[in-house]
């Protein structure tokens, strides 16, 4: 019996059917982009109210997609975290009330340990039966830089995380310091292929620390200074060459991406794993990927990344909910949101 699955973190309102052996039955993602372009950024009460317009169609459209009925269904799972406090309301409501309508239980989801589950999706999908666990888990979104252990999808050990900004933060306020729209990180990452990449020395916060912490935030100052110089901030009236903008993009890129990859191969041999998996946003960059299958091939270790319709938000990877519910483990219906970012745990 499959389940249903909505996804409302943040901008993107999503809903999925699911079959007990992770087959997608029916899925539906309204994403916002379009809303928030204007702001350069997404605006958290846009959002809620996008949300509260387009959840009921969309997980009609995921039902109806799917052939089924409320009867049919299972449970309905839904990320309570972590995310925008408006955003995961809608969410957490609509679940609740469907729940109680169809006299269904209800699932907690955790939208960062669903970002890894994508991974196993994808080892699914590709007739693989092994899995993916244990393992080394990379988060790279736009709120999370999150590295854990884990030895199965539930059973997480936190390593370390950003201390400032996200790696998929870094990289639209690059975008938005360059005029490249919103959001600015797939335009960074497109630029990039066209610039040098040891253009610019940009520091690699951290790499050469023991502890699995990252951080970004200086990364992203150097880039400021390194386009306006030190004391200027209007970078409307900014004037920079196409080749100054592709070299800087370049070498943003390599600098984060050689941190990144620096940690995980320092946590794989501190936790003697030949298995790294990574999920979310940024996951989805070329580079990252391409450097990381270099490294695997060169390390001897497995990699798995999560293709990229399942790294940005969508409900399909609340097919973790499927683990949960054969732990026997549901959310009691006075389930309350937990928004912000989720740091330390």
């Amino acid at each position: 019996m499959p389940i249903l699955t909505i996804e409302s973190t943040c901008d993107e309102t999503a809903a999925a059917v699911i079959s007990d052996d992770c087959v997608v039955l029916g899925q539906c993602i309204a994403t916002q982009e379009a809303l928030h372009e204007q702001f350069r950024g997404v605006v958290p009460e846009v959002a809620a109210r996008a949300h509260l317009e387009r959840i009921l169609p969309v997980i009609d459209t995921a039902i109806r997609q799917a052939g089924v009925s409320p009867d049919d269904l299972t449970a309905i799972a839904v990320a309570d975290r972590p995310g925008l406090a408006g955003s995961l309301l809608v969410g957490v409501v609509a679940a609740k009330a469907l729940a109680i309508a169809w006299q269904k239980p209800l699932v907690s989801l955790n939208h960062l340990h669903a970002h890894l589950y994508a991974c196993q999706l994808s080892n699914d999908q590709l007739s693989n039966e092994s899995s993916v666990y244990p393992c080394v888990g990379l988060i790279v979104s736009g709120g999370h830089t999150s590295l854990y252990y884990c030895t199965s999808p539930l059973d997480l050990e936190y390593l370390g995380g950003t201390i400032d900004d996200a790696a998929g933060e870094a990289f639209d306020k690059v975008g938005a310091m360059l005029s490249l729209g919103f959001p600015g990180g797939p335009e960074v990452s497109k630029l990039a292929a066209e610039g040098k990449r040891d253009a610019y020395a940009f520091p690699r916060s951290m790499i050469h620390e023991k502890h699995f912490d990252f951080s970004f935030s200086g990364l992203k100052t150097a880039v400021r200074y390194a386009i306006t110089g030190p004391g200027q901030q209007d970078f409307a009236k900014l004037q920079i060459d196409d080749q100054v903008k592709a070299d800087v993009c370049a070498s943003f890129e390599t600098a984060v991406v050689d941190v990144l990859l620096s940690k995980c191969r320092r946590a794989l041999k501190q936790y003697k794993c030949k298995q790294l998996i990574i999920g979310g946003g940024v996951a989805a960059n070329r580079y990252l990927r391409q450097r990381f299958e270099n490294a695997a091939q060169q390390d001897k270790f497995a990699l798995t990344i999560a293709p990229p319709d399942l790294c940005t938000d969508n409900a399909v990877m609340g097919a973790i909910a499927l683990e949960k519910i054969r732990r026997g483990d549901f959310a009691s219906f006075d389930l309350d949101i937990t928004p912000g970012l989720q740091r330390g745990f």
